[in-house]
């Protein structure tokens, strides 16, 4: 898991940086093709008999979710600064416990509501709305987070026939052709030197999936998911290292609050399924 953070936070870095240069809508589209690259020893070992399923409408809808988050999140790390971007992602274990209750008819008790009461808090100080104009940047955040909770819930109800390496298997293979069309309204010829850091990106956005995926398939959930917040960790240094951005004192607040919230979450989350804490 702990790989896992650094894979994201370094995909992140780079999105920052390149965009600089290249549309974030390209970027996205070479992040799914150069994904194909990891996991292409799959089809090597077992063919095409990982994209068996009975449920391709449902893998079409989880892929579509995912390509409009990544659009909306390539374009918020372009323009965002790199921790608050990531503290405002944080939100989106929060969207999917309200979306369980409403789709899966999920039972939350008192003390997870107020711990999704908590990360709204905190999503309201670290934009402070009245005080400083919300950038489109931020609302993308916020978008991506949204989808992202959407896709989850697919994502469990496909978990109980499918497995996870046929779900991201679908999921990078309908990406790309969907990635394409926005990218090709904004398409500029990349050079040598951009193509060699957008394969980084795609090797480190997959093998970022690939590792989480390992690491709820080898650990309990309430376990994991709490390292997950060590993104902020590398946000925070990679932004002051590369790009020179520092979190303000109502940043810092907000995304305590915002990662306080969804930590709880995480954890009776393990707690409600039995797990020892």
């Amino acid at each position: 898991m702990i790989g896992s953070t650094l894979c994201y936070s370094g995909l992140h870095a780079l999105i920052r940086y390149t965009s600089q240069e290249l549309h974030p809508f390209e970027l996205a589209f070479f992040r799914n093709l150069f994904g194909l690259l990891v996991i292409a020893p799959w089809f090597f070992s077992k063919g095409l008999g990982i994209l068996r399923t009975t449920r391709l409408p449902f893998h079409l809808v989880r892929a579509g979710l995912n390509a409009l988050a990544v659009l909306s999140f390539f374009y918020a790390f372009s323009v965002v600064p790199l921790a608050e971007a990531t503290a405002l992602s944080f939100v989106a274990p929060i969207f999917a416990t309200v979306l369980a209750v409403i789709f899966l008819g999920e039972v939350v008790g008192g003390r997870r509501w107020l711990a999704i009461l908590l990360g709204i808090v905190g999503v309201f100080v670290l934009l402070r709305p009245g005080f400083e104009t919300v950038s489109l940047g931020e609302i993308s955040v916020l978008i991506y987070s949204l989808l992202t909770a959407i896709a989850i819930i697919v994502s469990k109800s496909l978990s109980r026939t499918d497995s996870s390496v046929t779900i991201i298997a679908y999921v990078i293979l309908l990406m790309i052709p969907i990635s394409a069309i926005p990218a090709i309204s904004v398409w500029q010829t990349p050079t040598f030197n951009q193509l060699i850091l957008m394969v980084l990106m795609g090797i480190l956005g997959t093998s970022g999936q690939l590792l989480l995926t390992e690491a709820l398939r080898r650990s309990a959930t309430y376990i994991v998911m709490p390292l997950d917040f060590l993104k902020m960790v590398w946000a925070v240094i990679f932004g002051v290292i590369f790009f020179g951005e520092y979190l303000s004192f109502a940043g810092w607040l907000g995304s305590g609050l915002i990662i306080l919230g969804a930590t709880y979450i995480v954890l009776r989350e393990g707690k409600t399924r039995g797990a020892p804490l």
